[in-house]
């Protein structure tokens, strides 16, 4: 898989992440763009990976490693809030209950924002 078909595919996921929070919101629709948030972060991730690698860099392994990189790389700025993103991310995939989903519900549309800043800079 190339660097423009990876990134197509997160540009995709991005867009159907602003889509979902366009929604009025409903258990539904926050359910669903929390699954929409986990596949723009891996995709995130794996956009990175073929970035560095097109660069010629050492290509990171993991998506904390990743982030970490593209920190060091320039093609984001907040660090800090992808970092709370990995954490977010790890509990929607090993915990379920209403209100951590409405807490992270309430954090995608700032999560959405790195995502479209990152996608701009791959």
């Amino acid at each position: 898989m190339n660097d423009k078909y990876k990134r197509a595919n997160f540009a995709k996921a991005v867009d159907n992440l602003k889509i979902i929070l366009g929604e009025t919101a409903t258990p539904i629709v926050r359910d669903a763009a929390i699954k929409r948030y986990e596949l723009c972060y891996e995709l995130a991730w794996k956009a990175i990976q073929e970035a560095l690698r097109n660069e010629g860099l050492e290509v990171c392994k993991s998506p904390k490693n990743c982030f970490q990189q593209a920190f060091q790389q320039g093609w984001i700025t907040d660090e800090e809030t992808f970092v709370e993103m990995i954490a977010k991310r790890n509990l929607t995939i090993h915990t379920y209950n209403d209100n951590l989903a409405e807490e992270i519900y309430a954090s995608l549309r700032k999560y959405l924002v790195l995502f479209e800043l990152l996608l701009a800079q791959l």
